[in-house]
């Protein structure tokens, strides 16, 4: 399951971000977005959990939790919507 996980710190890393979701299970991949232009991180990102039930636990558990001194807002990723080509 692709969990979504917005609200995050700006300076939070892959492996900080692993080691808060893998006390719920095996996570098997953590995705921060960044901007294109600047390489900066936008706030979010996306954490791959096998297990359904792991994750679900994941999401109750987190959701509304502080990281990093801000609450992170924690849910089953949508699946993205098609964008208009320009």
């Amino acid at each position: 399951m692709n969990i979504y996980v917005g609200n995050l710190p700006y300076t939070i890393t892959h492996e900080e971000v692993k080691s808060v979701f893998a006390a719920y299970g095996e996570v098997a991949a953590v995705r921060l977005v960044k901007d294109r232009e600047t390489g900066r991180a936008k706030g979010f990102g996306f954490v791959e959990m096998h297990d359904d039930a792991q994750a679900k636990s994941a999401i109750e558990a987190m959701n509304g939790q502080e990281i990093g001194g801000r609450k992170v807002v924690v849910n089953e990723a949508k699946p993205r919507a098609e964008r208009p080509q320009a």
